[in-house]
């Protein structure tokens, strides 16, 4: 049993031109009367609603499972506390005594959700990560803990790797120092952690784009919309000379920012394009000397660029 909107072809023909019958239940094509589906199902309401009132008295389900939760969000609270005074000494003893026991939780793995999701979501907020990058993470480090990835690291470093390993897959350019400043946790046990959950996990991350760090550091440099586009343009001519394969995503970007930025007359600082991308000036000049050896730029230009950082590097 299918949904009707999954249905794009006719399998027997090819042919696009279905007719679905939703009263039915079926979809037949039009081109050779072949029924590709007798038995639909649609997920789609049966009640119209006009107001928040009819919206809430109507509908029949609650929120959404989320992994950013030890229950997954299926738990319910007993009772709400101004329920409490309509009680009588009696009732209210058993009142607070059900919510005792109800907020307990009896297996190890939960504790350990709990506590850790609570954890993942406060380093997700000093981020400002996007709740698909979060739910994504909980997802993972639930995972991890069910596999029995936790035992023996602290739980601060598998949330921290496994909130790296989030932003790598949704492509949001967090870096490994942010999570560290986060999470409290040293650099390098971050990065440990990350490999090893995504290697006994199998998960597949392909590597960090230097692109997708250019708008933060802009940003933060309050550098002009041209000057990124032509950090851009620097950047996939590096890519073209195969620059960017074994170099750090960040010094790159960062490199490239600084020659955009000299470039249109918008002189900034090795130190303050470091302090942004978080590399160090050495970095940012070992970037820029191959960027400036490959790249096809004008004579005028690199003149004028290699006199800037001269100027600067005195």
């Amino acid at each position: 049993m299918v949904q009707a909107e999954y249905i794009k072809k006719c399998p027997e023909c090819g042919g696009s031109n279905l007719l679905i019958q939703k009263d039915k239940g079926e979809a037949v094509c039009r081109e050779c009367g072949l029924v590709i589906e007798e038995k639909m199902i649609d997920f789609g309401q049966e009640w119209r609603e006009f107001s928040d009132e009819q919206s809430s008295k109507r509908r029949r389900t609650g929120s959404p499972t989320t992994y950013t939760k030890h229950d997954k969000g299926l738990g319910t609270d007993i009772g709400q506390k101004g329920d409490i005074y309509q009680l009588n000494a009696k009732g209210k003893n058993k009142f607070l005594r059900l919510r005792k026991w109800q907020h307990r939780i009896s297996t190890a793995l939960e504790r350990n959700l709990k506590l850790a999701l609570a954890e993942l979501k406060r380093v997700s907020s000093y981020l400002k990560l996007p709740k698909s990058v979060e739910e994504e993470a909980a997802r993972i480090y639930t995972m991890a803990v069910q596999r029995g990835l936790v035992r023996g690291r602290s739980m601060e470093s598998v949330v921290a790797g496994s909130l790296y390993a989030s932003c790598r897959r949704h492509e949001v350019p967090r870096t490994l120092d942010e999570l560290s400043e986060a999470s409290g946790i040293d650099k390098k046990e971050v990065g440990r952690t990350y490999r090893f959950i995504t290697r006994e996990l199998g998960i597949r991350i392909l590597p960090s784009n230097p692109v997708d760090y250019l708008p933060r550091f802009v940003s933060a440099l309050k550098l002009t919309a041209e000057t990124q586009s032509k950090a851009v343009e620097i950047l996939n001519k590096a890519k073209e000379a195969e620059l960017t394969s074994g170099r750090g995503p960040t010094g790159i970007a960062a490199a490239s920012l600084y020659v955009a930025a000299l470039i249109n007359n918008e002189k900034r600082t090795q130190r303050e394009v470091a302090d942004v991308a978080g590399v160090t000036e050495v970095t940012i000049r070992n970037r820029y000397k191959e960027l400036l050896k490959e790249l096809d730029l004008k004579d005028k230009i690199k003149k004028k660029i290699l006199k800037a950082i001269g100027d600067e590097e005195k």
